[in-house]
């Protein structure tokens, strides 16, 4: 018998592959943000080392695929698919959230798949920081262990389980099981929002706590408030569709959440990431990696191929991106000028950030 938290994965598959479940009104900020194109690059395209180190595990390129799902028998080979491709391209991949699997542990083998099809990949655990003072420091532990990982994230998702009526509502003592856990566990651990952002009072105290990562999963990329809008609508919950519908584009948007972002820890750049572009951007702005899941959505349910033909095209892009800014490798990218103009720039400014640094070759920060 699936339980209900196993059921709701399923459901959030289905409705990110056949609903539009991006933010309407609210952009990741991207076209805000130009990179300095430079006529006379003086390299050779196709030898740009494009390689980085997160958290200490090379990558061929610094891009992640996110956390997509798990917790359900129909996810087995969407998670073979996306760990096959990530395995074959070596970039990063994260499941799903592992609660499915602590709440009933036939589902367990929805998220051991990834490791067995990405053997030597840096694959990222999942939970929420609403079920890790349930679980304790002894629980998480047994999430790492479940698919050999090489990090963990706590996903922050309370915009979320706010519209959820099934949500868990209370948002009191997560900081403290945060310090806890990243000062039990051996593994890093990534703190990870799910769309709505990450501010700097927010980052600062993700530093201090001890997190070793912070994905920022800005406003721009999939709105969970606007799929739990279907979901409401499907049960009739009018309360939950209206609040879904009200918060479907709050948060702050990925590109001001990436310099919000910017105290002592590496950076995800999670949110409307569509392009190779849009990575170079991120990595130009201060982000270790970038990632992204909705674009694989569609693509893993066909199989492997399917995602390595999306990914391969994603970092082509990047790899010419790179090339038209004169960056022979991650760390010129980097020290790359680039221009934030537009909303972006008057956010940020009215946050007290001086943006002005990033149009100067080197990293002013």
């Amino acid at each position: 018998m699936i339980n209900t938290t196993s059921k709701r994965k399923i459901e959030h598959l289905k409705l990110c592959a056949e609903s539009p479940v991006e933010s309407r009104k609210v952009s990741a900020g991207f076209e805000d943000v130009t990179l300095i194109h430079r006529a006379l690059p003086e390299l050779n395209m196709d030898k740009l080392d494009l390689s980085a180190y997160f958290l200490g595990k090379r990558l061929r390129a610094p891009f992640l695929i996110a956390s997509i799902t798990g917790g359900h028998p129909d996810t087995i080979p969407v998670n073979a698919a996306l760990a096959a491709a990530a395995e074959e391209l070596e970039v990063g991949i994260g499941v799903g959230s592992q609660r499915a699997a602590i709440d009933d542990p036939a589902q367990e083998e929805s998220f051991r798949i990834v490791r067995d099809m990405a053997p030597s990949a840096f694959v990222y655990g999942n939970v929420g920081a609403a079920q890790i003072r349930e679980y304790g420091v002894d629980g998480v532990e047994k999430l790492v262990e479940m698919i050999d990982a090489d990090a963990l994230a706590i996903h922050l998702n309370f915009l979320q389980e706010a519209i959820q009526p099934e949500g868990d509502k209370d948002a009191t003592g997560c900081l403290d099981m945060i310090k806890d856990i990243c000062s039990v566990l051996n593994t890093p651990v990534i703190i990870k929002e799910t769309g709505a952002g990450i501010s700097r009072e927010d980052a600062l105290l993700l530093q201090k706590a001890g997190a070793s990562a912070i994905d920022v999963g800005g406003t721009g990329g999939t709105s969970w408030a606007g799929v739990e809008v279907y979901r409401a609508r499907e049960s009739g919950d009018s309360v939950s569709e209206h609040l879904g519908e009200l918060f479907w584009d709050f948060g702050i948007p990925t590109v001001a959440s990436i310099i919000e972002s910017r105290v002592s820890l590496p950076v995800i750049a999670t949110g409307g990431i569509r392009t190779g572009i849009d990575i170079a951007k991120s990595i130009a702005l201060g982000a270790s990696a970038a990632s992204a899941a909705l674009p694989f959505v569609g693509p893993s349910l066909e199989g492997k191929e399917s995602v390595v033909r999306v990914l391969s095209r994603m970092l082509d892009e990047f790899r010419v991106a790179m090339f038209l800014c004169g960056c022979a490798n991650i760390q010129d990218l980097r020290n790359a000028p680039v221009a934030v103009t537009g909303w972006t720039l008057e956010y940020l400014g009215q946050r007290g950030f001086n943006v002005k640094d990033y149009a100067l070759a080197g990293d002013a920060f």
